[in-house]
């Protein structure tokens, strides 16, 4: 079994490389909130969460993160991917686990995308040390909610064949 969740993850950490790596080349007609993005690859974050557990998202996430950076060049990008992806999964595992009564995996991903978006913004300002940057902030939250249904309904359909399979 220890192989077989080995090869399966490895899949999934090649899978959530290249939509990183697809959605880095999508542009989006979203001009007035600069770093905007459909969160492709955190489908790959949730469907790790809900099937595997908190240590294999992490893990995945941590290496999609690296290798798409080798993949698109974006040494800088790799911060602003980094630290969205480790607070996001954070935030989902937290609510997953402790509210999953009370939010399906769309809400789960909702709040993921909203922590996203917080953990960008912070390095962000840090690395220009501006903090007005957070004025983006309302706006981000408001593309998070639809970023965040579309990974979440993503996610679930993703999750329940996964399961059927493993």
């Amino acid at each position: 079994m220890r192989v077989k969740k080995i090869i399966y993850l490895s899949l999934i950490t090649a899978i959530g490389i290249s939509l990183h790596i697809l959605e880095s080349s999508i542009p989006l007609p979203i001009s007035t909130v600069p770093g905007a993005k459909l969160g492709l690859a955190n489908i790959v974050n949730l469907v790790t969460l809900v099937v595997f557990g908190f240590k294999e998202a992490l893990v995945v996430g941590i290496l999609r993160c690296f290798v798409a950076m080798l993949g698109t060049g974006a040494v800088t990008g790799l911060f602003y991917s980094l630290s969205g992806s480790l607070l996001s999964t954070l935030i989902m595992w937290f609510v997953y686990k402790y509210f999953s009564k009370y939010f399906s995996l769309i809400g789960v991903s909702v709040f993921g995308a909203l922590a996203h978006n917080i953990a960008q913004l912070t390095v962000a300002s840090l690395m220009i040390e501006n903090y007005l940057i957070f004025t983006y902030l309302p706006m981000m939250m408001i593309i998070s909610l639809f970023t965040g249904y579309f990974v979440g309904l993503t996610a679930i359909y993703t999750s329940n064949h996964l399961k059927k399979i493993i």
